[in-house]
């Protein structure tokens, strides 16, 4: 039952010496005052060069170059430069490893599902153009930059391509990045919260300076070592704007959208028009130049987004052709519960998205008929699905139970994750806690097995200990004389979560625990949960499972009111005090102690405060996960090459397709439209 971590009935302890705060650092009630703004909701992901020199050799550009045939005529016409003069000075040149990647060529059109409008932005997702960005072995190297140099987590030096160009051919320099900081990121008007929270140390900004035209310097008076994976991120932190386009709606540059403001009361403010206009990362508008490989063509609202090659696109491959090989890219809106039916039926030449592991075996079925191929990708979530008390729950009897360590270990030890496994995953997927994956370096045997072995006896020895008596229906009695029935809220998206209840049902009800599952919706959920009216809620792991130590911690600390199991802890801290609870719970203080240390400490201190508070969750069963290492079906056309046959589907780092750069996949018969 117990690992080689040794821990208390109920609390893991105190941390190691050298992470004792400054007297006085941290608040007796909470840590609301440390960051008094709104974060940013992304998922921050480091690697492990991170704060090093980001700088790597780089193939030279080829002596010639190969002309884009679907942009031959335009460049007749003079529409169009020739593309030696559409590619920066020194573009990135794609080394092809022979492999698992090929020198392909230009054309065709790329048929891919999905399942709303919004969805859209995945192309940015996949598209994967990053100032810095991971490669396949998640390092961080220079993309739409030339280099970029880190000193001290603190002084980010960086080197823009010269002669570089957006989508409609204007330059990219750093007027982009000026124009982000001063006008948009510091107006009043367009960021009333002021510069984003990954943009503030202590709640101070950076000193932003532009020594030239391909120079932007970002300093800090203390470290900020998410930066780079900030920049890197599938919902990337997005430090630069069209300054070309986005001028024609800003009142400092542009004084006509005040006065048409003015002359027609009831119209939407300037800067509302200029938050429209400015959805980089949306890619709903296809007026807003773009430094992607495909460009949007399409307005919603449509059935169909229609996205087409960008002409100025930065990569290129050693045989001289600009990249992206693919011309088009055709997105259908369909409904998600018919998605995977239609790529069985050939209907999607590309298709993880909205796919289950449930539709392999009808999947492999249609293969040799509709001429494509099934690929399983590990995904690298802390867990495919976990269970999330809410210790923040309304109702004090249950508040009180589910903050007992003893009452998580028993509910954890009454999960038969090898049945669930075999049933529903083939057994192919890995019994374990909501933790780190084996392909982490901080990964531990303990962290993924502690307090998760299936163990009846164990886990109602701990259940008498705390005084459920079973009534004559053999089901437990609360303190108050209430029957122990849980209610597991889902968000009602898949009935893989409900199969998964089910089978926990089962189990649960030997030890005299009943458990009923209650489909929602999504935001439904969230708020039942955030209002403590849900008691559990099942949901995906943690979203990053392969951290190295210079991730930042954020989803083990109580930061956020997204995190399920106390979202009136992240609350608190999101708000400085304003909103939710203020920590009275010894782990979640003690998380949130290390994740403030490991902002000011070195490297080495950095695996420490990982290692602290990995031990934590898997000691405290804070969460519970139940298998990770799912495999995730990728439907693959016959004839489109380079996707890798094995890869890892993950969203941070990885941002799924993005890190195998679909610029480079190319089909085998590329005149098809």
């Amino acid at each position: 039952m117990n690992s080689s971590i040794q821990a208390s009935q109920e609390y893991a302890g105190p941390p190691p010496s050298f992470l004792a705060p400054p007297r006085g650092a941290w608040p007796s009630q909470g840590w609301g005052h440390f960051r008094p703004w709104q974060r940013l909701s992304i998922t921050l992901v480091v690697p492990a060069l991170l704060g090093l020199l980001v700088t790597v050799a780089q193939a030279a550009p080829p002596a010639n170059l190969i002309e884009t045939p679907m942009l031959r005529d335009d460049v007749a016409a003079k529409k169009l430069p020739p593309v030696k003069q559409r590619l920066p000075e020194n573009p990135l040149v794609v080394v092809m490893d022979g492999k698992q990647q090929e020198l392909g060529q230009h054309g065709g059109t790329l048929n891919m599902l999905l399942a709303r409008s919004r969805d859209i932005r995945m192309m940015v997702v996949y598209g994967y153009a990053r100032l810095v960005g991971y490669d396949r072995n998640y390092v961080l190297v220079p993309d739409l930059l030339q280099s970029i140099d880190a000193k001290d987590d603190r002084v980010f030096t960086m080197k823009l391509r010269a002669g570089h160009k957006w989508s409609d051919g204007a330059p990219f320099t750093s007027d982009d990045f000026r124009y982000f900081w001063e006008d948009v990121a510091n107006d009043k008007e367009l960021s009333p919260s002021g510069p984003p929270a990954a943009l503030l140390v202590d709640g101070q900004p950076p000193k932003v300076e532009y020594p030239d035209k391909t120079t932007v310097r970002y300093t800090w008076a203390k470290p900020n070592p998410e930066f780079l994976a900030l920049l890197a991120g599938p919902s990337p932190l997005l430090i630069y704007r069209p300054a070309h386009y986005l001028k024609q709606f800003h009142k400092k540059y542009n004084p006509k959208v005040v006065e048409a403001e003015k002359a027609e009361p009831g119209k939407r403010s300037w800067a509302a028009i200029h938050n429209r206009e400015d959805n980089m990362y949306q890619f709903d508008n296809p007026r807003l130049p773009t430094l992607e490989p495909w460009v949007n063509t399409s307005k919603p609202p449509t059935d169909r987004f229609v996205v087409v090659r960008n002409p100025y696109f930065h990569r290129v491959d050693t045989n001289g052709r600009q990249l992206p090989y693919i011309d088009r890219v055709l997105l259908p809106i369909v409904d998600s519960k018919l998605i995977p039916a239609k790529a069985g039926a050939g209907e999607s030449d590309l298709q993880a998205r909205d796919i289950a592991f449930s539709n392999y075996t009808f999947l492999k079925k249609g293969e040799q008929l509709n001429n494509y191929k099934t690929y399983l990708w590990r995904t690298a979530k802390g867990s495919h699905l976990a269970l999330y008390p809410n210790l923040n729950v309304v109702d004090p009897v249950w508040r009180q139970l589910f903050r007992d360590v003893r009452f998580r270990r028993a509910l954890s030890m009454s999960i038969d994750r090898t049945q669930i496994n075999q049933v529903l995953y083939f057994g192919l997927a890995t019994e374990s806690n909501n933790t780190v994956v084996a392909d982490s370096p901080l990964y531990r045997k303990e962290y993924q097995t502690q307090w998760a072995k299936y163990d009846r006896k164990a886990a109602n020895k701990l259940l008498d200990e705390i005084g459920l008596k079973r009534g004559p229906d053999g089901i437990r009695r609360l303190s108050d004389g209430r029957p122990l029935e849980i209610i597991v809220e889902t968000a009602g998206e898949s009935t893989e979560q409900t199969d998964v209840l089910e089978l926990i049902r089962e189990t649960w009800r030997e030890a005299g625990i009943k458990l009923f599952s209650k489909p929602s919706q999504r935001d439904l959920l969230r708020n039942r949960v955030f209002s403590g009216e849900a008691m559990m809620s099942v949901f995906y792991g943690l979203d990053n499972g392969m951290p190295t130590a210079d991730t930042a911690p954020d989803e083990l600390a109580p930061k956020d009111q997204a995190q399920l199991q106390w979202p009136k802890f992240g609350q608190y801290y999101e708000t400085a005090g304003k909103l939710g609870e203020a920590p009275d719970f010894p782990a979640a203080i003690e998380l949130m102690t290390l994740w403030h240390a490991w902002h000011n400490v070195s490297r080495d201190e950095r695996a420490k405060i990982w290692h602290r508070m990995l031990a934590i969750h898997a000691d405290q069963q804070l969460t519970i996960g139940v298998i990770n290492n799912v495999m995730q079906p990728v439907v693959v056309t016959n004839t489109l090459k380079n996707v890798p046959e094995k890869a890892v589907y993950n969203w941070d780092p990885g941002a799924f397709l993005g890190i195998y750069r679909p610029d480079t996949f190319w089909f085998t018969d590329a005149r098809r439209n």
